[in-house]
């Protein structure tokens, strides 16, 4: 099954996608903090159940959270990636977060201000979606709490990763998580490993890497979060990036103003950002 968030008709829905039509599921109610997809996992809405069509061509794919209760990412979680900056392999997953200011959609321009950073680099990431409550879940039981899998973004602005002495400012700018099409759920990619994952920069393709890479899998990310923080439905998970960032190489390879960063997960789709660094 493969949900989205859309705009349909002049109103947000969540949808499922069916071939090139969509299936409404929900609306989106107008209220500042409202989150469809959130509403719709607390309500229990049938996911899979009937509603009204359009031609995919006719709607838009957004974000498919909009307000998460929190977006936790994991650090140097690939083998190519620890290599290339020269790190230990983790222990333990290695968590930081970025805020959901940091959320936009799939299409959006990503902008800031270049008096901040001129260091901004690019981290295709495959992102976990919480389907239900998950506290102190055990790795064998951890996918029993997953919804799906989305199309992370992790954008980082590296001057003040490394500056600041810790990593929420340089991962939490306005818009530095681009995110979507849309979830595949579980049922389709399972545990998450064996998706190839390719970042592409203005045409050049900068990481081609895939999720067997991983030094920890979704079920022991899930697991080993769940026991430090309740993970509510809605709740993303970026499980890190593969070797290629921009930062690594000679010389570094920073964004700039009207680059295009495109990111592909083979089973869910793609996304494209334009860059508007002014």
């Amino acid at each position: 099954m493969r949900l989205a968030r859309a705009s349909v008709d002049g109103a947000i829905h969540l949808v499922r996608l069916e071939g090139d039509e969509v299936v409404l599921l929900a609306q989106e109610s107008r209220h500042v903090a409202a989150d469809v997809l959130r509403e719709a996992l607390s309500d229990g809405v049938d996911l899979a159940g009937f509603g009204a069509r359009r031609a995919l061509a006719d709607v838009a794919l957004l974000r498919p959270v909009v307000r998460p209760s929190k977006i936790v990412a994991i650090g140097l979680n690939y083998l190519d990636h620890a290599a290339e900056t020269g790190s230990a392999l983790p222990t333990a997953p290695l968590i930081f977060a970025k805020l959901p200011n940091t959320l936009c959609d799939p299409g959006d321009a990503v902008t800031w201000d270049p008096a901040l950073t001129s260091e901004v680099d690019y981290e295709a990431e495959l992102a976990v979606v919480i389907g239900r409550r998950a506290k102190a879940v055990s790795s064998d039981e951890a996918l029993e709490y997953v919804l799906g899998y989305t199309i992370l973004n992790d954008l980082s602005a590296r001057d003040l990763q490394m500056n600041d002495g810790q990593w929420i400012r340089g991962k939490s700018l306005d818009g530095f998580a681009p995110m979507g099409p849309c979830i595949a759920t579980t049922d389709e990619l399972g545990d998450g490993s064996g998706l190839a994952i390719r970042c592409l920069v203005d045409g050049v393709l900068v990481q081609d890497s895939s999720t067997d890479r991983m030094i920890f899998g979704v079920a022991a990310i899930v697991a080993h979060v769940s026991a430090a923080m309740t993970l509510e439905p809605g709740d993303v998970i970026a499980t890190g990036t593969p070797a290629g960032v921009g930062f690594t190489q000679s010389p570094p390879r920073f964004l700039q103003h009207g680059s295009v960063v495109r990111v592909e997960i083979d089973g869910i789709g793609w996304i494209e950002n334009g860059i508007d660094a002014q």
